[in-house]
């Protein structure tokens, strides 16, 4: 699938979050049938989680320009059911399927114009704070260094609100990163270090690789000096 081919499947699910977001639907006529409207949403509810499924085995595979179709046919299908939920999640799963494939800007728009407000309108605290991570991952593979700080910060305030502790850490990670990025070793070090004692209390196991990776982009004469 070419550039405008994704593009055009990412209009395609804007096109849908934006319809959802109309003040105009709630004036439209109540269907007189209600057991309709339910058959109706559950077989979307269930397209979608196949697309979902096949977006998965091709994301897997390392057909991600399939991934990206999928996971916006997913996302259509279950913004229809009105599975705001699971809409966000094949949102995400879209913006980082653009990420992978280093189609920043669709990631970028997919994820904050899209996936973020989601998550805002159902008041989803946890999308939103996912939305945040992404965020600060695409801008820091983006070089705009200064977006990404604010989103990975962003990101640890939710984490510590809803008191999810791995995602504080990583948020804690990904602002050594970004520090890494700008040669503000001592800075990214001190967060290093913070991360590192963070996880031993929390989940070690899940953050070694990360933070060994993190200190190995540190300059020895730093680590020396501490």
């Amino acid at each position: 699938m070419n550039k405008i081919c994704l593009v055009l499947v990412f209009l395609f699910v804007s096109g849908k979050a934006m319809s959802q977001a109309s003040p105009y639907l709630s004036q439209q006529p109540q269907s007189v049938n209600g057991a309709v409207n339910i058959v109706v949403s559950n077989l979307e509810e269930n397209t979608g989680d196949g697309y979902f499924a096949d977006a998965e085995k091709n994301e897997r595979r390392g057909d991600l320009n399939d991934a990206v179709t999928l996971f916006g046919k997913a996302a259509f299908e279950y913004n229809s059911a009105k599975k705001y939920t699971q809409y966000g999640s094949a949102l995400l799963r879209l913006a980082n399927a653009h990420y992978l494939l280093a189609h920043y800007s669709e990631a970028e728009q997919v994820t904050l114009n899209v996936a973020l407000k989601n998550y805002s309108k159902i008041g989803s605290k946890t999308g939103q704070m996912e939305s945040y991570r992404q965020l600060g991952k695409i801008y820091l593979a983006a070089n705009k260094l200064t977006q990404s700080l604010w989103f990975y910060t962003q990101q640890g305030i939710l984490a510590k609100q809803i008191g999810d502790n791995n995602a504080y850490i990583e948020s804690i990670l990904g602002l050594a990163q970004v520090k890494t990025k700008k040669k503000e070793y001592t800075l990214a070090l001190k967060d290093i270090n913070r991360a590192e004692l963070l996880a031993k209390t929390s989940n070690p196991a899940r953050f070694k690789t990360q933070i060994r990776e993190a200190k190995a982009q540190i300059p020895a004469k730093v680590i020396a000096k501490k």
